[in-house]
């Protein structure tokens, strides 16, 4: 790998990143410090990740030296992929009446999905893989990519009715180009929480995964595409064409969404603050369980020393490695 690619696999505070290059895929992991939300942080990570990549296209041309056909979005954090929006900012920015700051918030979520949405206006294609529960902005987010596999116990849905309010942040436009304005509103206005063979049914998810599967679907799928790698872009360009995600019409929906979340009274606050503490109980010993997947940014199998590390850096045996330790 070239420095510069070595760079989009910087450590970061809230997103880890890996390259796999049997698939030739990039992987993002959300890997969040505290709840298991879209922070302000992550947000601008995974933001800057993007954009990262896409300099590093046209750096060189359109034709990087390390491959990348695939764009995959995951979680670190067993069982969850994400709650969505930061409810408890929400709250605070909601009571103090601070329109510029939810704007901003929201404006940030709309570049990541537009970018997702659109393979980040480059001849790849983005994956969400969803292996746990996804709400509100954590399933706009899924549904932001073109492909998204999802294993069979994973719970999605758009809660923010529950509270008066609606996701602003993609669901509206993503939903109704794959399922039709009828079905898009019945999901958004019924609160629900779909199983995810239900959504695979309705036409939501592309692919279905065995439990404890989700990873090797992705794989098994991005290794049988690439066979016909030129003739999948091309659906996806006459599908883009055909159905176009516009980004104004994605600010101007997240522009309702912030007016309409400035109207919500203490009540709908509060029950905003029961889905958020509902959430929490299920988060256990949060910090331990981060971990339990983190060697998901390693490339699985034998390392032959010394090898580069992902700054650049030469390693000369595996500092990972003290069976002294252990026992």
């Amino acid at each position: 790998m070239d420095k510069k690619f070595h760079e989009l696999l910087r450590e970061r505070s809230e997103i880890s990143v890996r390259y796999d290059p049997v698939t030739e895929s990039i992987w993002g992991y959300s890997n969040p410090n505290v709840r298991p939300c879209f922070s302000i942080t992550m947000l601008k990570e995974v933001h800057e990740l993007q954009l990262g990549i896409i300099d590093y296209f046209k750096s060189n041309d359109m034709r990087p030296p390390t491959p990348v056909k695939y764009f995959v979005n995951a979680s670190q954090i067993p069982g969850i992929y994400n709650y969505g929006g930061d409810l408890n900012l929400f709250a605070e920015l909601i009571t103090k009446k601070d329109r510029d700051a939810l704007y901003k918030y929201a404006k940030l979520c709309i570049d990541v999905v537009y970018l997702n949405a659109v393979n980040l206006h480059l001849p790849i294609t983005t994956i969400s893989l969803v292996e746990g529960t996804a709400l509100g902005g954590g399933f706009e987010a899924a549904l932001s990519c073109n492909i998204c596999i999802a294993e069979e116990q994973s719970q999605m849905g758009l809660p923010e009715i529950r509270f008066n309010l609606i996701p602003g942040m993609g669901a509206y436009s993503f939903l109704a180009r794959s399922v039709g304005i009828k079905m898009a509103e019945e999901i958004i206005s019924g609160g629900k929480v779909y199983d995810a063979a239900s959504l695979h049914e309705m036409g939501v998810i592309t692919t279905l995964a065995k439990n404890g599967e989700g990873e090797k679907t992705a794989n098994q799928y991005m290794k049988r595409n690439s066979r016909l790698f030129n003739g999948m872009q091309a659906i996806q360009s006459a599908r883009h064409r055909y159905a176009p995600v516009d980004y104004d019409e994605l600010m101007d929906i997240t522009r309702i969404w912030v007016d309409a979340a400035l109207r919500l009274t203490k009540k709908d606050l509060k029950m905003m603050q029961k889905l958020v503490d509902a959430q929490n109980q299920k988060v256990v010993d949060m910090n331990h369980k981060l971990r339990t997947k983190q060697d998901r940014r390693f490339e699985k199998g034998d390392i032959n020393y010394p090898y580069t590390d992902s700054h650049g850096n030469t390693v000369f045996f595996d500092r990972r490695s003290k069976a002294e330790q252990r026992n």
